[in-house]
């Protein structure tokens, strides 16, 4: 099963007063008061007036991201840190194979980043979304791990972000209806699937 992400995450109260009033923005709900705004074509072009670049070359440390962080679109995230951490997290993976990577701004200015790994042999904390959660200020639950912990594997794509957002779910969602179906089944102890496992991400 495959999963992709390209998404800015950092407090929900932040993201919500800096793309107040955009038309290509949804914010979709994750725990511990964060969101996740999924980034599209349509979004940079609205708070670039650029459509983005997408690089064709191979990713590595040189090249973190598909997305090209153009100098406007890195200004702009930058100026929204002034406010709080800001990361841009990116995410790709199929059939157990994949990389992420991830950037975080503060105070106006890059703290941490950009990052990648396309093994994921390293410990899990080093892993760079884990790590750029951290510096959000993500905090240690029940969850293997922050990525787990704030829910981001809710969705597999970007389209599922965005319908996610527009539907106003929140970050528990799956295990409310987890909770809904258990009560329908008479003492049956069983649970309804919920998205599959990413990469041994923590999620059952």
């Amino acid at each position: 099963m495959s999963y992709q992400l390209s998404a800015v995450v950092a407090d929900a109260d932040l993201l919500r007063e800096q793309t107040d009033g955009l038309d290509h923005a949804v914010l979709a709900a994750l725990r511990q008061e964060f969101a996740l705004l999924p980034v599209t074509p349509q979004l940079v072009q609205e708070l670039t007036g650029s459509l983005p670049d997408f690089t064709v070359e191979e990713l590595g440390p040189e090249r973190p991201f598909h997305l090209v962080l153009s100098p406007a679109l890195d200004e702009l995230l930058a100026g929204w840190s002034r406010r709080g951490p800001v990361a841009y997290l990116e995410a790709e993976f199929a059939g157990g194979l994949g990389n992420q990577s991830s950037v975080v701004w503060l105070g106006g200015e890059v703290s941490r980043g950009p990052h990648f790994d396309g093994t994921l042999d390293r410990p899990r904390a080093d892993w760079p979304i884990n790590a750029a959660l951290v510096r959000l200020g993500a905090e240690p639950g029940p969850w293997i791990d922050p990525f787990a912990e704030l829910g981001l594997y809710l969705e597999r794509d970007t389209a599922g972000w965005l319908a996610h957002g527009r539907r106003g779910l929140t970050a528990d969602y799956w295990d409310e209806l987890a909770e809904e179906w258990e009560l329908r089944q008479s003492g049956r102890h069983q649970q309804p699937d919920r998205p599959g496992p990413v990469g041994d991400w923590g999620i059952p």
